[in-house]
């Protein structure tokens, strides 16, 4: 009973999660990313979702793109537009270093410059976000 218990708040406290914090590179809110993938502009507005099978979806839930499990980054006609790898370094699709996500969330330009923060987001839609505008 007492494993029931625990679980059952557990399940409660994840679905209260709240949506994780999107700032610019001078800690100015510009969006919000929601545990269920739901994206949001710095006013609340759902301007897309990411799905758990790495579908991109704009706020009118038409495709836009998909995120590989490898970390390819796909346009919504499966055209490569780019890479994450698992260090957090991002790549055009030619492989070109366009930027970095940090482990603490710092999202930094090619030249190492940071432009914004994502705490807690996952790196790949830190990398939608911030350098593949499929999401406008």
């Amino acid at each position: 009973m007492k494993k029931l218990i625990l679980l059952l708040m557990l399940l409660l406290s994840c679905a209260t999660l709240p949506a994780q914090t999107v700032q610019d590179g001078n800690y100015r809110t510009i969006g919000h990313v929601k545990s269920d993938g739901t994206i949001q502009d710095g006013n609340y507005r759902t301007v897309g979702h990411i799905k758990d099978d790495g579908t991109i979806q704009d706020g009118s839930y038409r495709t836009v793109g998909h995120i590989k499990s490898d970390g390819t980054i796909q346009d919504g006609s499966y055209r490569t537009v780019g890479h994450v790898k698992s260090d957090g370094t991002v790549q055009d699709g030619s492989y070109r270093t366009v930027g970095h996500i940090k482990s603490d969330g710092t999202v930094q330009d090619g030249s190492y410059r940071t432009v914004g923060h994502a705490k807690n987001v996952p790196v790949s839609y830190a990398a939608v976000l911030f350098f593949f505008q499929l999401l406008q």
